[in-house]
Protein backbone atom coordinates (compact mmCIF):
# COMPACT_ATOMS: atom_id res chain seq x y z
CA UNK A 1 0.00 0.00 0.00
CA UNK A 2 1.37 3.32 -0.99
CA UNK A 3 -0.34 5.60 2.02
CA UNK A 4 0.25 9.39 2.31
CA UNK A 5 -0.02 11.13 5.84
CA UNK A 6 -0.97 14.46 6.11
CA UNK A 7 0.76 16.28 9.31
CA UNK A 8 1.03 19.58 10.36
CA UNK A 9 3.51 21.94 12.73
CA UNK A 10 1.34 23.63 15.29
CA UNK A 11 2.31 25.36 18.59
CA UNK A 12 3.52 23.40 21.36
CA UNK A 13 0.54 22.83 23.55
CA UNK A 14 2.31 23.85 26.82
CA UNK A 15 3.66 26.91 24.88
CA UNK A 16 2.61 30.71 26.42
CA UNK A 17 0.21 32.22 24.03
CA UNK A 18 0.36 35.82 23.49
CA UNK A 19 -2.06 37.91 21.33
CA UNK A 20 0.10 39.38 18.21
CA UNK A 21 0.05 43.15 18.00
CA UNK A 22 -2.63 42.71 15.20
CA UNK A 23 -4.99 40.85 17.09
CA UNK A 24 -5.35 38.44 13.65
CA UNK A 25 -3.16 35.75 15.32
CA UNK A 26 -0.95 35.34 18.04
CA UNK A 27 2.70 35.78 18.47
CA UNK A 28 5.05 32.89 17.09
CA UNK A 29 8.29 34.55 17.85
CA UNK A 30 9.20 32.45 21.03
CA UNK A 31 6.83 29.20 20.28
CA UNK A 32 7.93 26.05 20.53
CA UNK A 33 6.76 23.80 17.72
CA UNK A 34 5.48 20.26 17.61
CA UNK A 35 3.43 17.61 15.08
CA UNK A 36 -0.41 18.41 15.44
CA UNK A 37 -2.13 15.93 17.75
CA UNK A 38 -4.22 14.25 15.61
CA UNK A 39 -1.82 13.78 12.67
CA UNK A 40 0.57 12.24 14.72
CA UNK A 41 -2.12 9.64 15.11
CA UNK A 42 -2.51 9.08 11.96
CA UNK A 43 1.05 8.73 10.94
CA UNK A 44 1.01 5.63 13.61
CA UNK A 45 -1.97 4.76 11.72
CA UNK A 46 0.01 4.87 8.65
CA UNK A 47 3.40 3.37 10.14
CA UNK A 48 1.04 0.33 11.11
CA UNK A 49 -1.24 -0.62 8.53
CA UNK A 50 2.85 -0.50 6.84
CA UNK A 51 4.28 -3.28 8.93
CA UNK A 52 0.74 -5.22 8.53
CA UNK A 53 0.45 -5.16 4.84
CA UNK A 54 3.72 -3.50 3.30
CA UNK A 55 4.28 -0.82 1.27
CA UNK A 56 5.53 2.69 1.83
CA UNK A 57 4.26 5.65 3.60
CA UNK A 58 4.90 9.31 2.61
CA UNK A 59 4.64 12.41 4.74
CA UNK A 60 3.12 15.22 3.38
CA UNK A 61 3.17 18.55 4.93
CA UNK A 62 2.65 22.89 4.10
CA UNK A 63 4.09 25.07 5.98
CA UNK A 64 7.27 26.87 7.04
CA UNK A 65 10.75 25.81 6.59
CA UNK A 66 10.63 25.17 10.49
CA UNK A 67 8.32 22.41 9.63
CA UNK A 68 11.38 20.39 8.19
CA UNK A 69 11.65 19.65 11.92
CA UNK A 70 8.41 17.77 12.22
CA UNK A 71 8.75 16.64 8.89
CA UNK A 72 12.37 14.49 10.27
CA UNK A 73 10.35 13.60 12.76
CA UNK A 74 7.94 12.22 11.32
CA UNK A 75 10.83 10.44 8.76
CA UNK A 76 12.54 9.32 12.35
CA UNK A 77 9.13 7.28 13.57
CA UNK A 78 9.37 5.34 10.34
CA UNK A 79 7.97 7.56 7.49
CA UNK A 80 9.82 6.36 3.96
CA UNK A 81 9.96 9.81 2.58
CA UNK A 82 8.56 13.83 2.66
CA UNK A 83 6.92 16.16 0.43
CA UNK A 84 7.13 19.28 2.02
CA UNK A 85 5.45 22.27 0.09
CA UNK A 86 7.42 25.36 1.67
CA UNK A 87 4.80 28.30 2.26
CA UNK A 88 5.85 30.74 4.92
CA UNK A 89 2.37 32.53 5.76
CA UNK A 90 0.24 29.08 5.76
CA UNK A 91 -1.96 31.53 8.05
CA UNK A 92 -3.73 33.03 5.27
CA UNK A 93 -4.45 29.76 3.49
CA UNK A 94 -8.22 28.81 4.47
CA UNK A 95 -8.95 24.88 4.85
CA UNK A 96 -9.98 25.03 0.70
CA UNK A 97 -6.72 27.03 -0.33
CA UNK A 98 -5.05 24.34 1.77
CA UNK A 99 -6.86 21.74 0.73
CA UNK A 100 -5.97 22.70 -3.02
CA UNK A 101 -2.33 22.82 -2.28
CA UNK A 102 -1.91 19.74 -1.02
CA UNK A 103 -4.29 18.10 -3.69
CA UNK A 104 -2.13 19.75 -6.22
CA UNK A 105 1.18 18.09 -4.69
CA UNK A 106 -0.38 14.55 -4.44
CA UNK A 107 -1.17 14.49 -8.77
CA UNK A 108 1.92 12.43 -9.46
CA UNK A 109 1.58 10.03 -6.14
CA UNK A 110 -1.73 8.10 -6.49
CA UNK A 111 -2.01 7.11 -3.21
CA UNK A 112 -3.95 3.87 -1.76
CA UNK A 113 -4.87 5.74 1.43
CA UNK A 114 -4.57 9.18 2.69
CA UNK A 115 -4.90 9.92 6.12
CA UNK A 116 -4.97 13.18 7.75
CA UNK A 117 -5.94 14.10 11.31
CA UNK A 118 -9.55 14.72 12.65
CA UNK A 119 -8.72 18.86 12.72
CA UNK A 120 -5.34 20.95 13.80
CA UNK A 121 -4.51 21.50 17.61
CA UNK A 122 -4.54 25.32 16.10
CA UNK A 123 -7.39 26.38 13.80
CA UNK A 124 -9.34 23.23 14.31
CA UNK A 125 -11.44 23.33 11.08
CA UNK A 126 -12.01 19.59 10.94
CA UNK A 127 -12.38 20.47 7.25
CA UNK A 128 -9.07 20.15 5.18
CA UNK A 129 -9.28 16.41 4.87
CA UNK A 130 -12.80 16.15 3.47
CA UNK A 131 -12.16 18.76 1.28
CA UNK A 132 -9.27 16.88 -0.07
CA UNK A 133 -11.36 13.97 -0.46
CA UNK A 134 -13.66 16.14 -2.79
CA UNK A 135 -10.77 17.55 -4.47
CA UNK A 136 -9.36 14.47 -5.40
CA UNK A 137 -12.87 12.54 -6.05
CA UNK A 138 -12.05 9.88 -3.35
CA UNK A 139 -14.45 8.07 -0.73
CA UNK A 140 -14.15 9.38 2.87
CA UNK A 141 -14.98 8.66 6.55
CA UNK A 142 -14.24 10.49 9.52
CA UNK A 143 -13.54 10.36 13.27
CA UNK A 144 -11.83 6.87 12.30
CA UNK A 145 -11.08 4.45 15.33
CA UNK A 146 -9.52 1.31 13.29
CA UNK A 147 -8.68 0.36 10.19
CA UNK A 148 -8.77 -3.05 8.90
CA UNK A 149 -7.93 -4.01 5.10
CA UNK A 150 -9.76 -6.44 3.04
CA UNK A 151 -9.59 -7.54 -0.06
CA UNK A 152 -10.31 -4.67 -2.30
CA UNK A 153 -10.87 -2.02 0.30
CA UNK A 154 -10.70 -1.35 3.64
CA UNK A 155 -13.61 -1.45 7.17
CA UNK A 156 -13.07 1.34 9.31
CA UNK A 157 -14.58 1.82 12.88
CA UNK A 158 -16.42 5.15 13.13
CA UNK A 159 -17.09 7.34 16.42
CA UNK A 160 -20.23 8.33 16.62
CA UNK A 161 -22.05 10.25 20.07
CA UNK A 162 -22.82 8.83 23.10
CA UNK A 163 -20.76 5.47 22.98
CA UNK A 164 -22.12 4.70 19.23
CA UNK A 165 -19.87 3.47 16.70
CA UNK A 166 -20.37 2.70 12.96
CA UNK A 167 -18.55 0.34 10.85
CA UNK A 168 -18.00 1.17 6.94
CA UNK A 169 -16.52 -1.05 4.25
CA UNK A 170 -15.15 1.32 1.60
CA UNK A 171 -13.16 0.69 -1.51
CA UNK A 172 -9.33 1.57 -2.33
CA UNK A 173 -8.10 4.84 -2.72
CA UNK A 174 -10.19 6.40 -0.03
CA UNK A 175 -9.04 9.31 2.67
CA UNK A 176 -9.83 8.76 6.04
CA UNK A 177 -9.49 11.45 9.06
CA UNK A 178 -7.93 9.54 12.17
CA UNK A 179 -9.15 10.53 15.90
CA UNK A 180 -6.75 11.28 18.74
CA UNK A 181 -6.49 7.90 20.71
CA UNK A 182 -6.49 5.32 17.64
CA UNK A 183 -3.53 3.77 19.13
CA UNK A 184 -0.53 4.21 21.65
CA UNK A 185 2.22 6.71 19.57
CA UNK A 186 5.70 5.31 19.26
CA UNK A 187 8.65 7.41 19.78
CA UNK A 188 11.33 7.60 17.26
CA UNK A 189 14.29 5.50 18.09
CA UNK A 190 18.44 6.44 17.65
CA UNK A 191 18.81 4.50 14.93
CA UNK A 192 15.42 5.86 13.15
CA UNK A 193 16.87 9.26 13.98
CA UNK A 194 19.78 8.80 12.11
CA UNK A 195 18.09 6.92 8.82
CA UNK A 196 15.74 10.03 8.75
CA UNK A 197 18.98 12.00 7.60
CA UNK A 198 19.48 9.90 4.70
CA UNK A 199 15.75 10.16 3.49
CA UNK A 200 13.98 11.92 0.79
CA UNK A 201 12.30 15.47 0.86
CA UNK A 202 10.62 16.79 -2.11
CA UNK A 203 10.73 20.55 -1.98
CA UNK A 204 7.61 22.40 -3.31
CA UNK A 205 6.64 25.60 -3.44
CA UNK A 206 2.58 27.04 -3.75
CA UNK A 207 3.67 29.22 -6.67
CA UNK A 208 4.88 26.30 -8.32
CA UNK A 209 2.15 24.78 -7.60
CA UNK A 210 0.21 27.35 -9.26
CA UNK A 211 -1.67 27.86 -5.63
CA UNK A 212 -2.27 30.71 -4.15
CA UNK A 213 -4.18 31.84 -1.12
CA UNK A 214 -6.19 34.78 -2.69
CA UNK A 215 -9.64 35.99 -1.55
CA UNK A 216 -9.90 32.86 1.09
CA UNK A 217 -13.45 32.24 1.94
CA UNK A 218 -13.09 32.33 5.87
CA UNK A 219 -10.69 35.03 7.49
CA UNK A 220 -9.50 35.63 10.74
CA UNK A 221 -11.27 39.17 11.79
CA UNK A 222 -9.82 39.43 15.52
CA UNK A 223 -8.24 37.16 17.92
CA UNK A 224 -8.54 37.82 21.86
CA UNK A 225 -8.55 36.04 25.10
CA UNK A 226 -12.17 34.75 26.51
CA UNK A 227 -13.35 37.45 29.25
CA UNK A 228 -13.34 36.02 32.62
CA UNK A 229 -16.58 37.55 35.25
CA UNK A 230 -17.32 36.47 38.35
CA UNK A 231 -20.82 35.87 39.85
CA UNK A 232 -22.37 35.34 43.30
CA UNK A 233 -25.96 33.92 43.83
CA UNK A 234 -27.74 33.64 47.25
CA UNK A 235 -30.34 30.84 47.55
CA UNK A 236 -32.88 31.38 49.74
CA UNK A 237 -34.89 28.86 51.76
CA UNK A 238 -33.93 26.27 54.23
CA UNK A 239 -30.62 23.79 53.65
CA UNK A 240 -32.16 21.51 51.79
CA UNK A 241 -34.28 23.53 49.25
CA UNK A 242 -31.28 25.82 48.86
CA UNK A 243 -29.09 22.25 48.49
CA UNK A 244 -31.51 21.18 45.58
CA UNK A 245 -31.55 25.15 43.97
CA UNK A 246 -27.98 24.76 43.89
CA UNK A 247 -27.96 21.61 42.27
CA UNK A 248 -30.00 22.34 39.57
CA UNK A 249 -27.73 25.65 38.96
CA UNK A 250 -24.57 23.18 38.41
CA UNK A 251 -26.58 20.39 36.21
CA UNK A 252 -28.56 22.82 33.56
CA UNK A 253 -26.75 25.52 34.18
CA UNK A 254 -23.24 25.48 34.99
CA UNK A 255 -23.59 21.38 33.52
CA UNK A 256 -20.44 20.49 36.08
CA UNK A 257 -22.36 17.91 37.04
Amino acid sequence: MKIVVAIKQVPARDSQLRIASSAHWIEEEDLGYEINEPDAYALEEGLQLKEKHGGEVIALCAGPARAAQTIREALAKGADRAIHIEEENLGAFDPLAAAKLLAAALKTESPDLILTGLQSDDLGYGQTGVILAELLGLPHATIIMQVQKQNGGIRVKRELEDGWFQHVEMPLPALLTIQSGISKLRYATLMGIKKAKTKEIRRLTASGLGVGSANPSITLSRVYLPERSKQTQLFDGSPKEAAAKLVEKLKFEARVI
